[in-house]
């Protein structure tokens, strides 16, 4: 078994080890430091195998950008944030881990890579036979030949969105929510009310402390 082998192998399984643990852990930012290590490892294995173009969209659109939203969306659980947010530094340790994990990928997969130029020729026979780079045969084949299949995963993807919006608007009790309805049929009579007081007077007359400070008043209305 070469050195390729052992990088894919080692690469898939702690892309596994880590998606498992984005499921079973409990604490939310433990689940999501698991899930950018199963994406940089699932990445890893794309550069690896010659799909660079999969690889680096994979880090920049889902690392850098849909990681984001998953943090937003932990953020509007009903979680205690207070919690969450008290001692950050117990968190340090995971975090060190994640990264240390993601270090030694990046070595590996250069160290790899420099050793051989292509990792596995047969699958970039296709880009190669077609004297085109990979990104161009990739994009021909996605568009041409897989076409339906790119629709359906858009579909579902879709589905996914629509479904995540309604869950997260349903009405639960103790929540507050706004209605926009009733908020545009608003009148300025609803906002605003003027009531007519009768006005009181005043009567102010002078008092005698136990000082005998004539000076002193007292006001009585």
């Amino acid at each position: 078994m070469d050195w390729v082998n052992i990088a894919f192998y080692a690469f898939s399984a702690i892309a596994v080890v880590s998606a498992g643990a984005v499921i079973s852990v409990r604490n939310p930012v433990y689940a999501v430091l698991c899930l950018i290590l199963t994406f940089f490892s699932i990445a890893c294995v794309w550069l690896l195998v010659g799909a660079e173009f999969l690889g680096v969209t994979l880090i920049l659109v889902y690392v850098g950008a849909v990681m984001v939203l998953f943090l937003f969306v932990v953020m509007m659980l009903d979680i205690d944030t207070s919690r969450l947010r008290e001692g950050w530094v117990r968190y340090l340790p995971v975090g060190i881990l994640v990264a240390a994990g993601m270090f030694v990928q990046m070595i590996t997969l250069i160290g790899v890579k420099s050793r051989s130029v292509t990792a596995f020729p047969a699958d970039n026979a296709a880009a190669v036979a077609a004297d085109s780079s990979n990104l161009t045969w990739l994009a021909h084949s996605l568009f041409t030949e897989f076409l339906l299949p790119f629709e359906f995963a858009a579909v579902i993807l879709t589905v996914a969105v629509v479904a995540a919006v309604m869950l997260t608007l349903r009405k639960r009790v103790g929540i507050k929510s706004q209605d926009v309805g009733v908020q545009t049929r608003v009148k300025a009579g609803d906002r605003l009310r003027i009531v007519k007081m009768a006005a009181e007077k005043q009567v102010v007359r002078p008092v005698a402390n136990d000082g005998g400070d004539a000076g002193a008043q007292e006001t009585k209305s």
